[in-house]
Parts: structure tokens; sequence; C-alpha cells
């Protein structure tokens, strides 16, 4: 499939620098990860979840992390916020594969929620269309396009609340690549 039509022309059209990778076939955020050579960290999976007015948001976090619903739901300002089925996600990313849908709200009419975790690390890789492919991007350019509402809603995969982690230095291109 590839990076998803709306996803590349809006990255284009805001001048955002990123990088495509390619990876082999994998479906879970922490999967991928493996499959991009991507610390778990650092890639930002997008999970669906529709508020108790059924509003459909996006929550957008580590993939070693899981979503607290109810901080989410705080920060959303609702009472309560359910997972998105499997079959809803189609209507909703009509140019994605199922569970690759890009933590870009925006671009389908939906609030995004990023954890802060995900600030401390520099840069981010997430899903955008498919399951082979993903953006690597710089975190404060993520921010800049994507405008998420920031906070403290994920929790590491053994269910333990995750400590605050002071924000990284400033990634920068020099020469020849990352640093």
């Amino acid at each position: 499939m590839a990076i998803a039509p709306e996803v590349r022309a809006f990255l284009q059209e805001k001048g955002a620098s990123y990088e495509i990778i390619q990876h082999r076939l994998a479906f879970t955020a922490s999967e991928e990860a493996a499959a991009a050579h991507v610390r778990g960290a650092g890639w930002a999976k997008t999970v669906v979840f529709h508020t108790a007015e059924g509003e459909p948001i996006l929550a957008v976090l580590p993939a070693t992390y899981q979503v607290d619903v109810a901080r989410l739901a705080q920060l959303a300002g609702t009472s309560s916020v359910r997972l998105a089925a499997e079959e809803e996600l189609a209507g909703l990313y009509p140019h994605c594969e199922r569970g690759a849908m890009a933590p870009i709200g925006s671009l389908y009419g939906q609030r995004t929620f990023a954890d802060e975790h995900l600030a401390s690390v520099g840069e981010i890789v997430f899903n955008a269309g498919d399951h082979v492919e993903a953006v690597r991007m710089l975190w404060e350019d993520y921010q800049r396009l994507a405008a998420p509402a920031m906070g403290v809603f994920g929790r590491r995969g053994n269910g333990q609340p995750a400590a605050r982690t002071p924000r990284s230095p400033r990634l920068h291109e020099s020469g020849g690549g990352w640093h």
C-alpha cells in the first residue's frame, strides 16, 4: 500500500523534514519497532478510542506503553473512553491498512493526544498507512505539525506507571546523518 496519500501530502505541504523507513511486515507496535530497528520508546503507536460522546480520538504513546484509559478520558475531558473496534477503523482511515493510521488526527478531523514520554526521545517513528513503511521525524517537528494535546496517560507494558523522564537534548543533523 505505502504511505497514505493524505499523510504524504500533509507532510509535503507543511515542508516537514522526514525520512521513510521500509521494514519487514509487522503488525504490533513492538514488532514494527523491532523490524524498523527502532527502540520501543521511539516508536509512536497510535491507538484509536471513542469518547463517551462518540467522538473518535487518537492516543499516541511509545510502543512499549499501554494506555491508562482513566487518565486519557480525563485529558480528553470526557467521562470515559472505549477502544475502537477493528471494524470501525476502515471507515475512519480509508487509505490506511487496519492499525496503520498516522498519529495526525487533524487529517481526519480528530483530536490527538500524545503521551509526554515521547517528548524525551528526540525523534519518533510512526505508521503512516501500511505495515511495511514508516515515517521518522524529530519530535519537535511532529509536535509542531500535529499539535497534539500533551499529557501523561501511558503505562509501561508491565502495568506500572511510567516515571517521567527529563527531555533529551535536541537531535540535530550534521555531516552524514542523525546524531
